[in-house]
């Protein structure tokens, strides 16, 4: 049964109430209506005294215009999101609006037709007002980040917007905040804490090609040659066609892996990056994956993956567990990027660890050590 916590909620604002929040507050919905079964996905059910069920999403932002003003249970079933385990009848009502944010660079050019940004003929600077009052109004605690890949200037807006109301910032998204020492000083400075950047899956791509990376690697084997592709039907992999708005999340990806090498690839040896996209896939992610090396003798070998996942169901307990971790570290007065949580649930940390060591670092945050 769910252990509740008794202190409150985990007051959080959302941006960008796309399909992978969908993915998210549905899960949670699903367990509600399920307490009999183990919640899969999370380090702990109890986190620090925090549940699933003490996430409680507030406020709301958005720039598509079929989502601006609606509920924000109604707004989880618009167009294009297709996460759909809860039945949208079923789903409880929400008396949270979804407010405007600045489009900024969070819309791409595949996206337009999908996306439409609502057209108010607000400045950046009256959106911003209006969303640090909708914050303070609403006593948000944590922003949590769903902005699309490529989403520089709107990451870093948000980022702004997380400093000055003094909210804990959990950043997805492959924009380095947490990992940049300009940005995390500035949150270390304001005494505010940061969870990211680029959230890595429960069992996905990169975490896969990480642990298989290392397997190799600690064995003794020379890898010469490594890939990585992935194709999916969401809107994040349309998105993603856009070539310009793909920089940071190769680095992000790439860099995961290497991290894991004793001796690093050169970069012609290695690839690591969304593919295509392929429309009747919807969130199901199909990656490949590819290691080449040389046993004893110089003996070569290779090993081929080929991983299908939801990529919604995948990244929603990591989440969980990102947002927790950033309100214990609140709840601590601690500032800047929390280095356990941000090594063990992101690909592109401040500080990049073997995922044993990030595990073991962040159960040793969570009891408070």
């Amino acid at each position: 049964m769910a252990v509740f916590n008794m202190a409150g909620k985990i007051k959080c604002a959302v941006v960008g109430v796309g399909n992978c929040f969908a993915g998210l507050v549905q899960g949670i919905e699903y367990y509600r209506k399920h307490p009999e079964k183990k919640v899969a996905g999370i380090m702990h059910e109890n986190m620090g005294g925090y549940t699933v069920y003490d996430i409680d999403f507030v406020a709301a932002f958005d720039v598509g215009e079929n989502k601006i003003g609606k509920t924000l249970s109604e707004a989880l079933y618009a167009y294009p999101n297709m996460v759909s385990w809860i039945p949208k009848n079923e789903m409880p009502k929400s008396n949270v609006i979804v407010k405007e944010g600045p489009t900024l660079d969070g819309v791409g050019i595949w996206v337009q037709n999908r996306v439409k940004p609502v057209k108010t003929g607000k400045s950046t600077g009256q959106l911003r007002e209006e969303i640090i009052r909708e914050i303070k109004d609403k006593g948000v605690q944590v922003i949590v980040s769903y902005l699309p890949v490529g989403s520089q200037k709107a990451t870093e807006f948000w980022a702004q917007v997380a400093i000055d109301t003094r909210c804990g910032f959990v950043n997805n998204m492959p924009v380095f905040i947490a990992s940049t020492p300009e940005w995390e000083k500035k949150f270390r400075d304001a005494g505010v804490p940061i969870v990211g950047d680029d959230i890595k899956s429960q069992v996905g791509a990169t975490i896969v090609h990480r642990c298989l990376a290392k397997l190799c690697d600690d064995r003794g084997t020379i890898i010469e040659k490594t890939y990585q592709i992935n194709v999916g039907g969401n809107t994040d992999f349309l998105n993603m066609k856009e070539q310009e708005r793909l920089e940071s999340k190769k680095i992000s990806k790439t860099e995961s892996v290497q991290s894991q090498l004793t001796h690093r690839l050169p970069d012609d040896k290695i690839y690591v990056g969304p593919s295509d996209f392929i429309p009747f896939l919807g969130n199901t992610k199909l990656m490949f994956m590819r290691i080449e090396g040389r046993m004893w003798a110089d003996i070569p070998y290779n090993m081929e993956v080929r991983l299908e996942v939801d990529d919604k169901a995948n990244s929603a307990g990591i989440v969980v567990d990102a947002v927790r971790a950033c309100k214990l570290a609140l709840d601590r007065k601690l500032g800047g990027a929390i280095i356990p949580a941000s090594a063990y649930l992101m690909k592109h940390p401040p500080v990049q660890m073997r995922d044993s060591e990030a595990r073991e670092r962040l159960e040793e945050f969570i009891k408070g050590k």
